[in-house]
């Protein structure tokens, strides 16, 4: 699966075809891990949110948010810079920037939306050519991890390490636990294995083009490339505008096309007298980040005192236990006084309030 230690077997892929030393070998592991540390500024972000503008937030959140300026191809040139000023080593340098650049690749070639051309691009886009589950990319980037797992669970074996001691051990520069990767061991294979593991990547994204291309020739409908997202190894999931009222969603596979399919409708149970707090729902969230409904889908209930507004993606339909599409946003207008609650749910819990200014 493509997580941390994905990134990080692929560092260490780097870094063992480059022939680095040790301490070379731990400096580009961690470039290819340093993009998700921008989970602590995102922590932050959340800790201060309530108190900034919706001005100050949305330009924060470029910045800090989880997937956002730190997995920029911005971010990787600037730090490579700063590794070649510092270390004045050419063959590190690349290594890094290679590392760097392949987690912000790999990330943005699965269905993850980002931002990688911010603060050029600031739209939100992604290829979502692979599954975050894929075989490939998962027992390749993870081969040298286990190595490594394996050879120093034996030195610590040896060494009789316990507890604490045994983390330490790990972090000391004593240990032996990337000799294996600096002393060349394995190389020719993983050399093999980056070389299919970049083939993988390059043409993955190619395969769904031409995927989604055979579909829109035969079914003769039109197919966004980007808002088709993996849902399994060779399957995705995607939808698009059938008429004013529904939109069609559907999965599609290399072996088999087009799939399951359901017609959603935009509006359950119709626009009619509310359509003033739908458009305003629209126009609120329009305004948020990070706006990762693409087919948006609006369900209007009424009470004596509000009008309540649910937002949510009509590929919900199909994702219910997935990491997308995943979440709804309830807008609570209040009759009387035109103030208004939003909340966010996941996968049908209790909604979490959420602070205004994240939309105005």
């Amino acid at each position: 699966m493509v997580n941390t230690l994905s990134h990080l077997g692929i560092g260490l892929l780097i870094a063992s075809v480059a022939g680095l030393s040790k301490r070379q070998v731990r400096i580009v592991a961690f470039m290819a891990i340093l993009p998700d540390l921008d989970f602590i500024l995102n922590s932050l972000l959340i800790a201060i949110d309530q108190n900034l503008s919706h001005q100050t937030y949305n330009t924060l959140y470029y910045i800090m948010g989880h997937r956002e300026f730190m997995h920029s191809v911005l971010f990787a040139l600037i730090v490579t810079a700063y590794i070649n000023l510092k270390e004045r080593d050419l063959k590190l340098t690349i290594a890094c920037g290679a590392a760097i650049l392949s987690h912000v690749y790999l990330d943005y070639v699965t269905s993850w939306k980002m931002r990688p051309f911010f603060p050029f691009i600031t739209e939100a886009s992604t290829i979502g050519a692979i599954d975050f589950f894929d075989p490939v990319v998962t027992v390749i980037s993870l081969i040298p991890v286990v190595y490594i797992l394996v050879e120093h669970a034996r030195s610590n074996k040896n060494n009789g390490l316990k507890g604490i001691k045994r983390f330490h051990g790990i972090l000391k520069d004593s240990n032996n636990w990337f000799h294996g990767i600096s002393s060349g061991n394995h190389r020719t294979l993983y050399r093999n294995l980056l070389i299919v593991f970049t083939i993988w990547c390059l043409l993955s994204p190619v395969a769904k083009a031409v995927l989604i291309n055979h579909v829109e020739i035969n079914d003769e409908i039109d197919i966004d490339y980007q808002n088709s997202y993996p849902i399994s190894p060779g399957k995705f999931l995607s939808a698009y505008v059938h008429n004013e009222s529904h939109y069609r969603v559907f999965t599609l596979s290399y072996w088999a096309g087009i799939e399951k399919c359901t017609f959603v409708q935009k509006y359950p149970g119709g626009r009619g007298e509310y359509i003033e707090y739908i458009q305003r729902a629209q126009t609120l969230y329009e305004g948020s980040l990070p706006s990762e409904v693409d087919y948006p889908v609006y369900n209007v209930s009424v009470s004596d005192s509000s009008v309540t507004v649910t937002l949510s993606d009509a590929r919900n339909v199909f994702s219910q236990h997935w990491a997308y599409f995943d979440r709804e946003y309830v807008f609570v207008f209040d009759k009387d006084t035109n103030d208004y609650h939003v909340y966010v749910k996941r996968h049908g819990q209790n909604g979490k309030p959420l602070p205004l200014n994240h939309f105005e």
